[in-house]
């Protein structure tokens, strides 16, 4: 049967960058937190249920630990905050200092199926978007393959739907504020990296502010170098005005019109962006207190003590263990009845928000796009693309490093 010789578990490790002594202090004498970048050290691990590229696939998180938590709720904003009950609070830092920000990666570079923080489930893991029953990807923006940086959010951050921001005077989207990446590596799903901010863009999608932060890994080689928006126009040539456009047209491929920008399209500087986090922050807090309308947003978080949707250890496990048990029900009985229903309209699994089944035989997503995702998804193609790539092509071949910058790097071959 399909569901026995197909794992539904999978675990890894996030990698951000920075010590953290309480946590090397957890560490028995002599033990190392295993490979990594430079001054890394083990904070957060995924652990994955469902199968990739299906309704069923959650991307859960965990602290160093071993406990379930929140990526929206329970990984702090800012780097090696103090907290006060999960929340963090201010502290007189250097100006460099204080624009360093955790960022959950939901989507590598170059990939094409659009990951997000599930905000309406417990937990809120990392799922695929589905419209219209269908698994959700992004076309190929010529020249481009995929998401052109890597993608995420910032956790502890909310774009209130109720609160019209003042410089666009629009309401906000209803999820965490989005953050693109620009360093020369490809992260993966469920990283949770530490990024310098320089600017920002404010997107308007269907009469909603979208802020898109642009930011880089600060473990990055060249991140030295970046401190503000002007850095990115100086060393990456072509990339802001790449931004852009990939934001613009990337729904006409789905029959939608063209996107807008507030600002005539301007990227904001670094103070600017600073500011939209800070008032981000702030609808978040208001969120998790419960002194907002938050609809559908689940708030379910394990670390916040003071929020009213705070809960222990022992029923998060639970409830990632309820997800565990409709997903392999609803895999049990697609390989006995070849159903093409879902499961989330079947009886109990309707509790549990966004769960389904894989979609089968005969009623999964044919191939839209020219290159595919390998199954580690990493973010490296496995399979042959319409610019020449080659299906032996290593993530390392394929990182920027070997293509100087341009807009059009990613439709070069490698040598």
């Amino acid at each position: 049967m399909r569901a026995l010789l197909l794992p539904l578990l999978r675990t890894s490790w996030a990698w951000p960058v920075g010590a953290a002594a309480a946590a090397a202090a957890r560490l028995p004498r002599g033990a190392s937190a295993g490979p990594g970048p430079r001054r890394t050290m083990t904070l957060y691990r995924t652990e994955e249920r469902g199968q990739p590229h299906s309704p069923d696939y959650r991307l859960f998180f965990k602290n160093v630990a071993g406990h379930y938590i929140s990526p929206f709720h329970d990984i702090p904003l800012k780097v090696d905050s103090e907290e006060e009950n999960g929340i963090p609070t201010k502290r007189a830092r250097n100006d460099e200092y204080e624009n360093v920000f955790n960022m959950v990666v939901e989507v590598p570079r170059w990939t094409n199926a659009k990951m997000e923080i599930a905000t309406k489930e417990p937990l809120n893991p990392i799922k695929q978007d589905v419209k219209d029953g269908k698994l959700r990807y992004v076309a190929n923006i010529f020249p481009h393959k995929g998401y052109i940086w890597n993608y995420g959010a910032l956790p502890q951050t909310w774009e209130d739907p109720h609160r019209k921001d003042k410089s666009t005077d629009c309401c906000g989207d209803n999820d965490p504020i989005d953050v693109c990446e620009i360093g020369s590596k490809v992260l993966s799903r469920g990283e949770v990296v530490h990024v310098k901010i320089l600017g920002v863009l404010a997107l308007i999608d269907q009469g909603e502010t979208d802020w898109k932060l642009i930011a880089i890994n600060v473990n990055d080689p060249e991140a030295s170098k970046f401190h503000d928006i002007e850095d990115v126009k100086k060393y990456k040539p072509g990339y802001l005005e790449a931004t852009l456009n990939w934001f613009r047209f990337y729904k006409i491929p789905e029959g939608k019109p063209e996107n807008q920008f507030a600002f005539n399209g301007e990227f904001k500087n670094k103070a600017f962006a600073l500011e939209i986090i800070k008032s981000t922050h702030e609808c978040w807090k208001a969120l998790l207190m419960d002194k907002c309308d938050g609809g559908a947003i689940n708030c379910t978080n394990v670390q916040v003590c003071d929020s009213p949707f705070h809960c222990s250890q022992e029923e998060a496990r639970s409830l990632v263990e309820s997800v565990s048990f409709s997903l392999n029900k609803g895999s049990n009985e697609e390989d006995g009845e070849e159903s093409k229903e879902s499961a989330c309209t079947a009886g109990d699994l309707s509790l549990i928000p966004g769960l389904g089944r894989s979609p089968g035989k005969g009623n999964g997503n044919t191939l839209q796009y020219s290159w595919l995702e390998n199954s580690m998804d990493r973010g490296v193609p496995t399979g042959y693309s319409a610019w020449g790539y080659r299906e032996s092509d290593t993530a390392e071949q394929l990182t920027p490093s070997r293509f100087p910058f341009s807009p059009f790097f990613y439709s070069r071959r490698p040598s």
